[in-house]
């Protein structure tokens, strides 16, 4: 995690948090003002060390606290924990800077550097802020729809970062942002053109890339981009998992198959050595 100029200027009071939610608030120059987090910490988490930390982005006109209180996520991952299928992990959901109507799309418009913000600022605020987290926790990225497009261009562009990816019902390139925003798309046209799609993005860091998996669902308008980059990506002989499932572009399937998403990540996973300490003393405390 690279050192960067940030401030985490609040940070929610034990006493008043629910759910094993905090909140952090953080100056950072990347956005030119403050962006805001909302994080999952597992309980009894202060006894870990080097947790690993995934990272999700939401969609259009999405917010901080989007995942956890439109999917319930962290009542999902808790549970997931409990049942060992997957081990104590934290989970940082930012706001993409909230600086236009629908969301930033995690490209680079108006000078404001959004993926910075995500791949640098926020990992540097968690550690800062939450003792499980250190410079030795590996790192996820996933997101949904705008977030989706998002996970994949980041991950791919830091892959010296992020140790996988995986991303729902995504846009899969800038034109798409017309069927779920409604900004004026002149603000994230990019003089690189290749930062505008996914493919492209994933074409330049091809011997680079992360394990990623994505999927789409079946009613979902994005159903057919999705389809067609996973077979472009079949055709360039690059590695990936892809799932189709029942639903559209919604909370309801979010919701479901972030649960896949947490899996896939759990293959690489680390395994530490004081979890099996941890998970006898949270099945005795639950």
């Amino acid at each position: 995690m690279k050192n960067q100029e940030i401030q985490v200027t609040e940070i929610s009071s034990p006493e008043f948090e629910n759910d094993f939610l905090k909140y952090i608030s953080v100056e950072s120059k990347n956005l030119s003002g403050r962006g805001d987090i909302c994080v999952f910490v597992p309980p009894g988490a202060e006894k870990l060390t080097d947790c690993p930390l995934v990272i999700l982005l939401t969609g259009v006109q999405g917010h901080s606290w989007s995942w956890s209180l439109r999917s319930g996520i962290h009542f999902s991952v808790l549970e997931m924990i409990k049942k060992k299928l997957i081990p104590p992990l934290v989970i940082a959901m930012p706001s993409d800077g909230l600086l236009s109507g629908d969301g930033s799309v995690c490209l680079l418009p108006n000078n404001f550097n959004f993926e910075k913000w995500i791949a640098e600022d926020v990992p540097v605020a968690i550690k800062k802020s939450i003792p499980a987290i250190s410079g030795k926790s590996k790192l996820f990225i996933g997101g949904l729809s705008m977030g989706g497009f998002g996970a994949f261009k980041i991950g791919a562009k830091y892959h010296n970062i992020f140790t996988a990816i995986a991303a729902h019902s995504s846009i899969t390139n800038q034109r798409e942002l017309k069927l779920v925003a409604e900004e004026n798309f002149s603000d994230f046209e990019q003089e690189d053109k290749s930062e505008e799609g996914v493919l492209d993005t994933l074409l330049k860091y091809k011997h680079h890339l992360p394990p990623f998996s994505f999927d789409c669902g079946a009613a979902d308008t994005l159903l057919e981009s999705n389809r067609l980059l996973h077979q472009q990506l079949i055709e360039n002989n690059i590695a990936h998992d892809y799932e189709e499932y029942e639903g559209g572009h919604e909370w309801a399937y979010w919701q479901e198959h972030i649960i896949d998403s947490m899996l896939f990540f759990s293959r690489y996973f680390s395994a530490e050595k004081d979890v099996e300490v941890y998970m006898n003393e949270l099945k005795q405390d639950c």
